[in-house]
């Protein structure tokens, strides 16, 4: 039953409710597809440094402190958390009691209170519709409130707190809704180790015999794309925990990307959108059908859709103990092999890298539509404390599960990015995928990739053969040795900061094995 008092609060509105809120309130309009179609302005994507911590006595010591986690007074953040409610308490307002972590273990109840309709649908899209009878945190968001940066101690007119002590999260001066699922799972991701669980930035699906895969990586990797399998069942596209129980999501919903989605390439995103969606920033045509193909607003288009959007799901949201966990890496150098199968030394390596590159970026303000990058644990902007926290829970948890590990390049190959190479398609990459969870890798004949050290099955079914060996792709072998020594020492130079056990070091890939080979 939804309600409005004096204050004009409505609480608890249905998505039809908020559809219709949305439309009066000219917040969007109804695309062909019947999804609820939205601009969220300047802002396309997050903005990391805009993104602020609350370091207490609490927090101190357990934080990773830097350019990622900015750190802000308790003082500053109930200045502006005082500024940012009085703001509100004139203006109509959205609230509803939902919760994220579909363990019932492991949850958190969050009141969510929103400025915009269209962002209470998000939440109610993203999260999950069910409150319990105590709600922990409290998100607040107010789009059109601005931060002073001379008052309030921000960057920006724009602002992401976390005040883990208080357990609040204040958002304002961003229309992106990302925003906001983005800073309940850095609260889980905070709050979850301590629990000797993993929260990871990664999709999973699981077969028809009760086979777990995960997929770990950034956006526009394949994450979303390759974890929604019309022959698997979902579990979720984005955020989740690793149990001594298994497997089980944080959220009720997909966030995809839109970008020049097809429907016979990704159909069950495709099928997905539909009335109760709701798309940002994709471009309308004017019978109002969504152009796809469209980057005029950016190319961090995307669409935030519930579970029940999709009929091939697990509809408890958790499963048991994967048995294959997938690390996506986007290589723009062309010489990283399609699939490779991983030791345990290399898993936690690279899960430490998390090399790939930023494609149609999520951040604002990147220029270029597609750069490389390491990004700890494949999602360092949300992981709050020490990297070595979670890969020591990785390590733990493949060990106990006994799960195989495998790096993916959804990359380029035959030539680097803007030289001559080309992104492996989506059918070699699904096939790969197939191989892995069927169980048709032959993990006893494959053969070693010099420098990396990584190990290459020689056949896999539905794929050309030629293209397993990266080197075997290039014209010029000497060029290929060139940028594979030049991604070498990318690796090197990055892994540095981190300092890990003689087993982990020892699977840091050499530049004289490359020369050693001729």
């Amino acid at each position: 039953m939804s309600t409005q008092t004096a204050e004009q609060a409505y609480l608890n509105l249905s998505s039809e409710a908020l559809i219709k809120m949305a439309l009066a309130r000219h917040e969007g309009v109804l695309a062909k597809n019947g999804a609820l179609t939205v601009k969220t302005g300047a802002r396309t994507g997050r903005s990391p440094k805009d993104r602020f911590i609350v370091c207490d006595e609490n927090t101190q010591a357990q934080i990773a402190w830097g350019n990622t986690n900015q750190a802000i007074s308790a003082e500053k953040f109930s200045q502006l958390w005082s500024k940012v409610e009085n703001y509100l308490q004139n203006k109509t307002r959205f609230v509803a009691h939902l919760r994220v972590g579909a363990d019932t273990q492991h949850t958190l109840g969050v009141k969510v209170i929103n400025e915009l309709a269209w962002h209470q649908l998000f939440t109610r899209n993203l999260f999950i519709r069910e409150s319990l009878e105590q709600t922990q945190w409290t998100l607040m968001s107010a789009p059109n409130f601005k931060a002073s940066p001379a008052h309030d101690g921000t960057n920006s007119d724009a602002a992401v707190m976390l005040n883990f002590t208080e357990k609040k999260i204040l958002i304002c001066g961003t229309h992106y809704a990302g925003e906001m699922k983005k800073a309940m799972f850095t609260v889980l991701n905070y709050l979850l180790p301590e629990k000797q669980i993993l929260p990871m930035h990664c999709s999973a699906n699981v077969g028809a015999q009760g086979d777990v895969a995960l997929f770990f990586g950034l956006s526009g990797t394949g994450k979303t794309t390759l974890s929604a399998d019309p022959e698997r069942f979902l579990i979720g596209d984005d955020e989740h925990g690793w149990s001594d129980n298994g497997i089980f999501n944080f959220e009720g919903g997909c966030y995809a990307k839109c970008i020049d989605l097809l429907a016979d390439k990704e159909p069950v995103i495709w099928q997905a959108i539909k009335h109760g969606a709701v798309m940002e920033n994709v471009v309308l045509d004017e019978q109002a059908q969504p152009i796809f193909s469209d980057a005029s607003h950016t190319q961090n288009t995307r669409v935030a859709y519930p579970l029940t959007h999709i009929e091939k799901r697990i509809l408890k949201n958790q499963a048991g103990q994967p048995k294959a966990v997938i690390f996506l890496t986007c290589d723009l150098h062309g010489v990283l092999p399609p699939v490779s199968v991983l030791s345990k030394a290399q898993a936690a390596y690279h899960f430490l890298s998390g090399y790939t590159a930023l494609v149609g970026s999520t951040e604002v303000g990147q220029t270029d539509p597609i750069k490389q990058t390491f990004s700890t644990c494949f999602g360092a902007p949300f992981f709050p404390r020490p990297a070595a926290v979670y890969a020591d829970l990785l390590m733990q948890r493949i060990e106990k599960s006994g799960a195989n590990v495998y790096l993916v390049n959804t990359g380029w190959t035959g030539g680097a990015y803007g030289e001559g190479g080309e992104r492996f398609s989506i059918p070699t990459t699904r096939a790969i995928i197939r191989a892995i969870l069927n169980n048709a890798i032959d993990h006893q004949a494959l053969e070693c990739l010099p420098g990396f050290n990584l190990h290459i099955p020689k056949s896999i079914d539905g794929v050309d053969s030629a293209l397993l060996n990266p080197k075997n792709t290039w014209q010029d072998a000497k060029a290929f040795d060139t940028k594979l020594k030049q991604l070498i020492q990318s690796f090197q130079q990055n892994f540095a900061q981190f300092d890990v056990s003689a087993a982990v070091k020892a699977a840091e890939p050499t530049i004289e094995e490359v020369y050693h080979e001729k």
